[in-house]
């Protein structure tokens, strides 16, 4: 299948949420016991609650696949475990669900159990993570552009840095998780030719402890004069990060430079407060855009094979023109 992109900014959040609340009517005529009044019974696979970022997406979800809105939404939070995810979607088939959305840990390993969805005539949406899985086993995905988001975060420290010798520390992402692995193959591809030097990448799989315990390795290795710049997978890592900075009696955003991906309050406050210095946001907000999704494909519509929503970036004086009116 050739996979056709979407590039869709939050315009179409409306648009989409009409189509979601209009919903309740539609015939599924796919999976479970579908009919032209049923309410729309849809599983949604959820990566765990690793992060600010994860717990508005959560929110997202659960508020556009509500009963309001004509569906009943069966919740499954893995705690970053892949088998358990994969369970879950099994469990979701068996149940004879009309569509199932996942928010895969990794990408690998999906194979067999999309392929059983689809032997099952349900449907599956992905959301926010990607899969190596061929196309054909998924309806549609929808979700950011990760290394774009690496890319964007790089061309800052690029042009922040410039030809000044830099070393670098990574705290990266969940281990083979989409996020992870194109945010550092587009942060790279930006710094590329530049004098940073990545003297060390370890992950803290997206979570604020995770990220601390981590910075504290580094700075228990290099020195705090050992590192000039810590390029974060997401702000939860960076957040902890600014704990073991602060810790080792070091100023963040001044001794050591922080980059991070996400843009939830806590990060984009650090953001203002100068101790992160530069965002690239990734929104969580995905859930009408799912629901649109799910509800097109159940009334076989034509959908987009991958739905791609548009980030921003901040400065601290960006930050704090918006901090107090943004969502998540």
């Amino acid at each position: 299948m050739q996979k056709k992109t979407l590039l869709a900014g939050f315009a179409l959040l409306g648009a989409l949420a009409l189509t979601a609340t209009g919903c309740a009517g539609t015939d599924t005529g796919a999976g479970g016991d579908g009919g032209g009044d049923d309410v729309v019974t849809v599983g949604f696979a959820q990566t765990g609650s690793e992060s600010g970022w994860r717990s508005a997406n959560t929110e997202s979800m659960k508020e556009a696949f509500s009963a309001e809105n004509g569906f009943e939404l069966i919740f499954n939070a893995a705690d970053n475990d892949t088998a358990a995810q994969i369970a879950a979607v099994r469990d979701f088939i068996n149940q004879g669900v009309d569509a199932i959305v996942i928010a895969p840990i990794v990408e690998d390993g999906w194979d067999d159990v999309l392929q059983e969805a689809a032997d099952a005539g349900i449907p599956v949406v992905l959301e926010d993570r990607t899969v190596s899985a061929s196309d054909d086993l998924y309806a549609s995905w929808v979700g950011l552009d990760f290394k774009k988001e690496g890319v964007m975060a790089g061309e800052w420290a690029a042009e922040t840095f410039a030809d000044t010798p830099t070393k670098m520390v990574v705290l990266e992402g969940t281990t083979g998780s989409a996020p992870a692995n194109d945010r550092a193959e587009g942060f790279d591809e930006a710094v590329e030719g530049t004098a940073i030097e990545k003297i060390d990448s370890q992950t803290g799989d997206f979570t604020r402890d995770g990220g601390k315990t981590v910075m504290e390795g580094f700075l228990q290795k290099y020195g705090v004069d050992g590192i000039d710049l810590v390029y974060a997978h997401n702000d939860d890592m960076a957040l902890g990060a600014i704990e073991a900075i602060e810790a080792a009696g070091a100023e963040p955003g001044v001794d050591i430079q922080i980059v991070s991906i996400d843009a939830v309050k806590d990060g984009m406050q650090a953001l203002v407060d100068g101790k992160i210095n530069f965002i690239v946001e990734c929104n969580p907000l995905l859930g009408e855009l799912a629901a649109g999704l799910v509800t097109d494909v159940l009334a076989g519509k034509d959908v987009e094979t991958e739905v791609y929503v548009e980030d921003q970036t901040f400065t601290q004086e960006q930050a704090a023109e918006v901090i107090d009116s943004r969502p998540y």
